[in-house]
């Protein structure tokens, strides 16, 4: 099976807000997110928004999942900072390294940032795959307000 990584298009739609709403029901995330925030991503990221993007995963007939990234400057790190905000994989394509392929992906399109990304602890499987690919774990808490 041929993964293919392209940007999200309007008939995407439908299965997108399927997918984020597994996610964000999911151990996986912290938050629950909500419809208005899944439409607003959707919207910011079809209208071309400097700060987010957002990707599909085919292999031209299915849909197997999706990310979206954020985008902005750490001056901790003196460089661009590129959030992996979301990355979900359909349960019939896990582990068939299409996170990996994303990872790469996004890693050759901005190779002189840092790439970031939250992960909940008990999502082992994730966990294990960021490792892998050389992702560390950062010693401090992050807030928001």
């Amino acid at each position: 099976m041929q993964s293919k990584i392209r940007p999200i298009t309007e008939q995407d739609r439908k299965v997108l807000l399927q997918m984020m709403r597994k996610f964000y029901s999911s151990p996986a995330v912290f938050t629950g997110g909500s419809e208005e925030i899944f439409q607003a991503d959707i919207n910011n990221c079809l209208a071309g928004s400097p700060y987010l993007e957002g990707y599909v995963f085919d292999d031209g007939k299915t849909v197997q999942g999706y990310a979206m990234v954020a985008k902005s400057f750490s001056t901790e790190f003196g460089r661009t900072c590129i959030w992996i905000e979301d990355l979900y994989i359909q349960a019939d394509f896990r582990g068939l390294g299409i996170g990996n392929m994303f990872l790469h992906y996004i890693e050759d399109k901005y190779p002189d940032s840092i790439l970031r990304l939250e992960v909940e602890e008990e999502n082992e499987r994730a966990v294990r795959v960021y490792k892998k690919f050389g992702f560390t774990t950062l010693p401090y808490m992050e807030m928001k307000k």
